[in-house]
This record gives C-alpha cells, sequence and structure tokens, in this order.
C-alpha cells in the first residue's frame, strides 16, 4: 500500500513476503544519485549495535553507508510519544539536525494481542516499566510471565522506518514493516537481540533468533520496512529525473 499525505509518503504491506532482495536494488535512484552527487552516507537515529548490524548489512546493497548517531556525538533523542512514527519522526530529526546529514531512524517493538498490543513502543522498556532491570533478559522474562495461563501467544514484531533528507524535509519518507508470530515460553537460539529467542515463526519452524542473519534480513519486519522505504525513494528519483 502506498499514500501521501502533504507532509510525508507513507507506504506500509502488513502481507509483504520478502523471499530474497533483489542483487542490485533501485538503478534509477542510485544513476540519479550520482549524477546530483548525493552523498549516500546516512546517519542511523540509534546506537544500538544490532539494529546498525542489520541496517548495514542490507542497505549496503543499495551503495548506503550507514553510521550509527554515537559515533558522531549525537545523543540519544527522546521518545516521549505513544506511536512508532511520531517517535521514529523525532528521532531522525534530531540526528539530522546535528549532523547536517540525511537521516535514516526507526521505532520497532513487539506487539502481542492477548497484551492488547503491548509492549509495543516500550519494548525496549518493559521491564523497567514494572520496576525490573532494563535489559533484554528482564523484558523477556516479564512478557512470559504476562502471558502465564494465555493461550492466544499471537505476536507482531512492527518497524517504521523515516527516511529524511534533511531535519526540515517537508516530505519525510516512511515505511511500515509487520512480521507475524507468535510467542513461545522457552527461549531458542542465539542471534538476533531483543525478544527474538520468544519469537517463534511456525512457517519456518524457528525462533528468529535461530536463523541465521542473511535469512533473517529476508524476511524480518526490518527488511520488509526497508524494501518499501527504497522503493518509495527509488519511485521519488525516477519520478524527479524525468521532470
Amino acid at each position: 500500500m502506498h499514500g501521501r499525505c502533504d507532509d510525508c509518503i507513507f507506504v506500509s504491506n502488513s502481507s509483504i513476503s520478502c523471499r530474497s532482495l533483489p542483487k542490485s536494488w533501485f538503478p534509477c535512484w542510485s544513476r540519479t544519485a550520482q549524477r546530483r552527487k548525493v552523498v549516500n552516507k546516512v546517519v542511523l537515529a540509534s546506537n544500538n549495535p544490532g539494529k546498525l548490524k542489520e541496517f548495514s548489512a542490507i542497505l549496503q546493497r543499495a551503495n548506503i553507508t550507514m553510521v550509527a548517531q554515537g559515533e558522531l556525538g549525537v545523543p540519544e533523542a527522546e521518545e516521549p510519544h505513544p506511536t512508532f512514527v511520531e517517535n521514529a519522526l523525532a528521532k531522525a530529526r534530531h540526528a539530522s539536525r546535528l549532523t547536517g546529514l540525511p537521516a535514516l531512524a526507526d521505532d520497532s517493538g513487539l506487539s502481542v494481542a492477548a497484551l492488547g498490543g503491548a509492549p509495543g513502543v516500550y519494548s525496549a522498556r518493559f521491564a523497567s516499566m514494572a520496576g525490573g532491570e532494563k535489559s533484554d533478559a528482564a523484558n523477556n522474562g516479564y512478557l512470559v510471565q504476562q502471558l502465564t495461563g494465555v493461550e492466544d501467544r499471537r505476536a507482531s514484531y512492527v518497524a517504521v522506518l523515516v527516511y529524511l533528507r534533511s531535519a526540515d524535509d517537508p516530505m519525510p519518507v516512511i515505511a511500515q514493516g509487520i512480521w507475524q508470530g507468535m510467542i513461545v515460553d522457552t527461549p531458542r537460539g542465539s542471534n538476533g537481540f531483543g525478544y527474538d529467542s520468544h519469537f517463534f515463526l511456525p512457517a519456518l519452524g524457528k525462533t528468529a533468533a535461530e536463523l541465521e542473519p542473511d535469512e533473517k534480513n529476508r524476511s524480518s519486519h526490518r527488511a520488509q520496512a526497508l524494501t518499501l522505504l527504497l522503493q518509495a525513494l527509488n519511485d521519488q528519483a525516477a519520478t524527479t529525473a524525468t521532470s
């Protein structure tokens, strides 16, 4: 689904299946960037090493070099909003304003059906909000505790990405990816981060933490959102080049 309003371009496909990523992404965008001497260096509005690794692995195929905001001396932005998209916008503007670079931000988390969509935007601090530690282990333990005796284990990983060319970009590009799964009590696998070891994918018979990085980068919520984001940027560049 593609949509646009006065302030943004939004792309989302909750049923997208990214079985493979093209070997050569978006040649039109690349040629346009070369003609305009666009710098393909983008600041990632996050200091999360797991996110940087995932984004870099995917975006390097589009000739985009990611640099974590911390390497440029950018502090973490506040995330006071109740929605993924508002927080992602706030983080992207913060990073772009302080670096002068295009910025990519994501706000992502786990949404559990039986918990009314929680932990949602509070995924990274789910346990600490209840007095526990702020860690993946504590968050996973608290999640399993909350689901004790609950039969409905449906869950979704959600990623909302925002790309800004500048801090005052009037047309941010926004993309959303959703990865469907279910929560299991016993952790499985040692890859990934966050809730990956408890996020089971019935179609694959594995948790996200049991997937090899390449396999995860073909199907995860972030992979889906990045594919849509780059498609939108390519379409935009093609339109500009022919206008």
